[in-house]
């Protein structure tokens, strides 16, 4: 049997979703713990854990007043989408439409040329619940950038926005010009200054990019943050495979070739890379009152955007449907770049229900720095790759979230549909 069937993964969805819902647009400004008093018993019920009932507040009693939750809702601004999110790599040659780019050669060097702007906007993070971001090419978390190691990537960046930004990578960036931080290179840019960034590709790995302007929590927290990936070159690879392992044995031939043959399934120039579905992932939080404490979670911003909806149990959803798990084919290698942009909180965690993976910490190895786990933790900018492998596993919805229980029940709890 499947880890959990989908009504009652639907009613755990629902129940969760409506409750915060509930507490972020009521009249009464409530902190993240006192709405997790009243989640506590409604996740659990959902999932057969405990009372069908749902305390309304961590301090009230009232039986009468238990388990009232209004109409669940739907996402009505659909400017961004977290499922196409997912999968929306920008190379150069292909991307999103909001992503001016273009790839050429200069000097004997493959250039892959961005458009950026910072912008002041509004997104959706959660049904009926706005948050006023910061935000590079109008979404949260920003556009995924893809390159070959020893690319040029040049970001052609403006600043839009009310106040000053920089674009800061965390790649190893030779020019401190580059570095994007307020003592360097241009320094922080004021509305309506532009200035290119140059940076090389470098090392292989799923990397981290974000604001640099003070104060940095609340530029980073408002959304001004998102991925490189830098895809390994197997020619490289195959020159200086000690440069890709975390193992000081001997490289054999059959181990180098084993090495290649692994870069070439994460090159997105390679056909080995079309066997893989790879996907992107940022762990988000949101401060809605501004009190230097977090009420929503999120996996790339929405909360709860990767649970159930309507469905006909048999991967068929409602058209139009905004909340819906990741559909994935059991037969497919299953690739997540994952990184974690969550403010105020110390770490963050991404755990699979009924699934142990391999996962490359910084995504720099082509061999695994942890295998055979459910879970792992991240700190702020901390990013890596985990790979998945669901081949075993009878269809149906396999949940995934952080364990921290209160961000999964404030919006960080997805499910994988495997097909």
């Amino acid at each position: 049997m499947p880890s959990i069937d989908y009504s009652s993964a639907a009613d755990v969805t629902k129940r969760l979703e409506e409750r915060l819902v509930e507490s972020l647009t009521g009249e009464t400004s409530v902190s993240r713990r006192t709405v997790l008093g009243g989640l506590g018993v409604a996740g659990s019920a959902a999932v057969g854990l405990g009372s069908s009932r749902a305390a309304a507040s961590s301090d009230h009693d009232d039986e009468g007043e238990h388990g009232n939750f209004g109409a669940v809702g739907e996402y009505q601004d659909l400017d961004f989408d977290p499922h196409e999110f997912l999968t929306a790599f920008n190379t150069g040659e292909s991307g999103q439409d909001n992503v001016p780019q273009q790839v050429y050669e200069e000097d004997g060097q493959t250039v892959r040329e961005f458009e950026f702007t910072a912008v002041d906007t509004t997104i959706t993070i959660a049904p009926g619940v706005e948050f006023q971001a910061w935000a590079y090419n109008g979404q949260v978390p920003g556009p995924t950038i893809r390159a070959v190691e020893g690319d040029l990537i040049r970001v052609k960046f403006t600043n839009l926005g009310r106040h000053a930004h920089t674009i800061h990578p965390h790649l190893k960036n030779l020019n401190p010009r580059m570095d994007g931080i307020p003592q360097n290179g241009p320094g922080v840019l004021d509305t309506g200054e532009s200035f290119t960034y140059e940076w090389i590709a470098q090392p292989a790995g799923t990397h981290f990019y974000h604001c640099h302007s003070l104060p940095l929590k609340e530029h980073i927290h408002r959304g001004l943050y998102g991925t490189i990936i830098v895809d390994p070159d197997p020619e490289r690879v195959r020159e200086n495979p000690r440069d890709y392992v975390n193992y000081h044995g001997p490289i054999t031939d059959d181990f180098r070739e084993q090495l290649v043959e692994e870069a070439k399934s994460r090159n997105h120039e390679y056909a080995e890379n079309d066997a893989v579905n790879e996907m992107v992932m940022v762990m988000n939080s949101f401060d809605t009152n501004f009190d230097g404490g977090n009420e929503v979670y999120a996996a790339n911003t929405r909360a709860f955007a990767y649970g159930i909806g309507s469905t006909d149990g048999t991967g068929n959803w409602t058209a139009g449907e905004t909340k819906r798990p990741i559909q994935i084919d059991k037969n497919e290698r299953q690739r997540v770049y994952l990184s974690n942009a969550t403010e105020f909180d110390l770490i963050n965690s991404f755990h699979t229900h009924s699934q142990f993976f391999d996962y490359y910490d910084h995504g720099t190895t082509l061999t695994p720095t942890r295998k055979t786990v459910d879970t792992i933790m991240q700190t702020q900018a901390q990013r890596g790759i985990i790979e998945l492998d669901y081949s075993d596993h009878e269809p149906g919805l396999y949940m995934f979230h952080a364990h921290q229980s209160e961000f999964a029940e404030l919006g960080w709890m997805s499910f994988f549909e495997v097909v």
